[in-house]
């Protein structure tokens, strides 16, 4: 399981990766079909189930990040 860094970002996140944020909040997904979702810090539900062209933005640390997917299995966070 990879974890990712915000100064990794852009990054292309897959379900068993990782991402945490500067002011130590996480982000990561599970697969629910063609939905992602998206779960924040140590939550097991779901705060958004993300589909396939729509975006969900982020905010930690003061700063807001664009989650978005395809059909593909994998999440892309950027700075939004």
């Amino acid at each position: 399981m990879p974890d990712y860094t915000q100064k990794d970002l852009p990054v292309t996140m897959h379900s068993e990766d990782l991402l945490r944020f500067d002011d130590g909040s996480t982000v990561r997904f599970d697969i629910n079909g063609e939905g992602k979702d998206i779960m924040r810090n140590d939550d097991f539900g779901a705060c958004c189930e993300l589909y396939p062209g729509n975006e969900f933005i982020v905010s930690a640390g003061g700063k807001d990040f664009r989650l978005s997917t395809g059909f593909e299995d994998t999440v892309t966070v950027t700075v939004a």
